[in-house]
């Protein structure tokens, strides 16, 4: 099936089922909309599935792995060598996030999209597209055949979670050099100068931080992203990571899974599939609001709010294992049947 035809299928969640199940909500025994966004996300997540009957038993973070050849002007304190050995900590289970998704009950798969000069790994998902990325200030990151082929294998992904009883899928990343790659696709789809949205990524010195602004001014400077073409865009100055998820994003709404983003990168992404499919968009959830500079604004564009405002921005999908248990807690009262009616009192209405 072509991106295209894959595009024309995805037909974005049941209005009606998103009202029954704030119809559940405001039935509770406690005032309205009074879990804020909880609220709004598991009736997002009711209308995506197709029931109000949430589950949210068995879910997935799978992390896209890609190396990045802009980190050869200097846009990073380190290099390729981190994205291996974490790609690889992944596949064993001991990188951040797998700790972290123990405690949440979430299973992690990693995928090598693109890590450079990396070896087959027991744990990690082969799925190469090319060996890393070009560096996108002095021309394309990628051949658009090989970004549709990086979409593509995140659709693929989110197909398999869901014939394999998925029932949520989170994004994560690894890739040294991802946060300029990022920021890059992000200032050409909104439109924006570089400097409004750079940030520090895993911790760049002022001279760092000059040299990564710079980077992407001339990267955009000299492959002239078409704004109305996410494809253009991404494959010009984006990464493979980015595409990957992009694609994820466009699975889960295709397949009726729920996808909850973490933080800037995967925002961007999600930006893309909003840009190519504008229905994908009623299938995103925002796990937190990242500390690098352009994540409101990414938000702000796809209408999302994230639960989280801790600062977070460590990345391989850490930020939606957070936010994991607070959904958890408001599906418990969701499913409470705890009403005013078997309190034997008059429920609230809107004054």
């Amino acid at each position: 099936m072509t991106l295209e035809q894959t595009l024309s299928r995805i037909k974005g969640a049941d209005p009606a089922i998103y009202e029954t199940a704030i119809a559940q909500w405001d039935s509770l025994a406690k005032p309205l909309g009074s879990l804020g966004s909880l609220e709004t996300a598991i009736a997002r997540i009711a209308a995506v599935t197709g029931t109000p009957a949430v589950s949210l038993k068995k879910r997935r973070l799978v992390v896209l792995c890609a190396d990045n050849g802009v980190i050869c002007q200097g846009v990073s304190q380190s290099d390729e060598s981190v994205t291996r050995a974490v790609t690889a900590a992944l596949g064993e289970g001991t990188s951040t996030v797998n700790y972290m998704a123990r405690q949440a009950a979430c299973e992690v798969l990693p995928v090598d999209l693109g890590v450079k000069d990396f070896p087959a790994h027991p744990g990690v998902l082969s799925r190469r597209v090319r060996n890393g990325t070009a560096d996108i200030s002095a021309g394309p990151a990628m051949g658009r055949t090989e970004c549709v082929q990086a979409i593509q294998t995140g659709i693929a992904l989110a197909r398999q979670a869901k014939e394999e009883g998925v029932e949520i899928l989170l994004t994560g990343e690894m890739g040294i050099g991802n946060t300029t790659t990022s920021c890059a696709v992000a200032s050409v789809l909104l439109d924006k100068d570089p400097g409004q949205l750079v940030g520090r990524g895993a911790g760049l010195s002022d001279a760092g931080l000059v040299r990564k602004t710079a980077a992407i001014r001339r990267a955009i400077s000299i492959n002239a992203p078409d704004p109305a073409d996410p494809l253009d865009v991404m494959h010009k100055v984006g990464g493979l990571d980015l595409a990957g998820l992009c694609g994820l994003c466009l699975g889960g709404a295709l397949a009726g899974l729920p996808v909850l983003l973490d933080g800037f990168i995967s925002c961007v992404a999600a930006l893309c599939a909003v840009r190519l499919c504008p229905k994908a968009g009623e299938a995103l959830l925002a796990s937190h609001l990242s500390a690098e500079p352009g994540a409101r604004l990414v938000l702000e564009a796809l209408g999302l709010t994230g639960f989280l405002q801790a600062g977070l921005r460590l990345g391989e999908g850490t930020g939606a294992v957070a936010a994991l248990p607070l959904l958890d807690v408001a599906l418990a009262v969701y499913r409470s049947g705890h009403t005013f009616g078997t309190m034997g009192l008059a429920p609230y209405t809107p004054q």
